[in-house]
């Protein structure tokens, strides 16, 4: 379900009873980087809540695909934040690629149904400008043995 066109992103997020989190700089890469054609790469981001990885574990085994869902969510909301900074404004966020990464156990194969969490979060709080393409993949591990990880391309609007 889209928000509708009249909400602001920042109203769907306060109806869904979300906030963007602050975004930490790290001194070893930087959390988005701007290409030349106006494209903006975020960096892959876990699903931390406030500086603490709720979780840990692969998918199907110690991590539940629900409990992964709600990471997935966390770690959409989080790379969301860095967008917004990005592009200056949630407003002005126009998502154009989600990669997710599942940490699963041999043969799962759930990955689009983990996914799926980000993309409605993303369609939820951006309406159309949150519609993108994606790819889920399935992964034998993550850093800090996460469940998931999400990246982005977007660009701001106009």
């Amino acid at each position: 379900m889209t928000a509708p066109t009249t909400e602001t992103p920042e109203h769907a997020l306060e109806r869904l009873g979300l906030a963007l989190p602050p975004v930490d700089d790290d001194p070893h890469y930087t959390n988005a980087r701007a290409a030349a054609d106006g494209q903006i790469f975020i960096s892959g981001q876990l699903p931390y809540r406030d500086g603490v990885l709720p979780m840990s574990g692969r998918v199907g085994a110690e991590v539940s695909v629900d409990d992964a869902r709600d990471l997935m969510l966390q770690a959409t909301l989080n790379g969301l934040a860095i967008a917004a900074q990005a592009t200056g404004g949630l407003d002005r966020v126009r998502m154009i690629q989600m990669l997710a990464f599942v940490n699963g156990v041999d043969g799962f194969a759930q990955q689009s149904r983990v996914a799926d969490a980000g993309s409605n979060l993303l369609t939820d709080v951006l309406g159309d400008d949150g519609r993108h393409a994606r790819t889920a993949i399935g992964v034998a591990s993550l850093p800090r043995n996460s469940a998931v990880e999400v990246q982005f391309i977007c660009e701001a609007k106009r």
